[in-house]
């Protein structure tokens, strides 16, 4: 793995924690289960995902499987935006964990886009 897909495999995994503790926060103290759900799956799978591209068998699958990232970080911003706005999460707690999903998104953005540049140049 080069050093950009290990710094990104640690934000994303720093990420899954976060999301992880912030789900038993909402579960344990704020008594929110179905969002607090909702989000730990999408906050989780984003790094899930991104290791399986580490493996990919093909470019074509490498770009896949950074998508399915991809839509699980914006799925998860959607989930943090309506915990927020619904009161379950303070200013401080919302801002600090969406900036961290933001900042995953605006990566695994560059990467697909990079990685789709990259196969329709060795494209036949």
């Amino acid at each position: 793995m080069s050093d950009f897909g290990d710094v990104m495999q640690d934000k994303c995994l720093n990420f899954a924690i976060r999301v992880v503790n912030l789900c038993q926060f909402l579960n344990d103290e704020k008594k929110e289960f179905k969002i607090a759900d909702q989000l730990y799956r999408s906050g989780t799978s984003i790094g899930a995902n991104y290791a399986e591209a580490q493996c990919a068998i093909s470019h074509n699958d490498f770009i896949a499987k950074v998508y399915i990232s991809l839509k699980e970080c914006n799925e998860s911003l959607y989930w943090l935006q309506l915990l927020h706005k619904t009161g379950k999460l303070t200013k401080q707690q919302f801002e600090s964990i969406y900036a961290d999903a933001e900042e995953l998104k605006r990566m695994l953005i560059s990467i697909t886009k990079s990685a789709r540049q990259k196969a329709s140049s060795v494209s036949p």
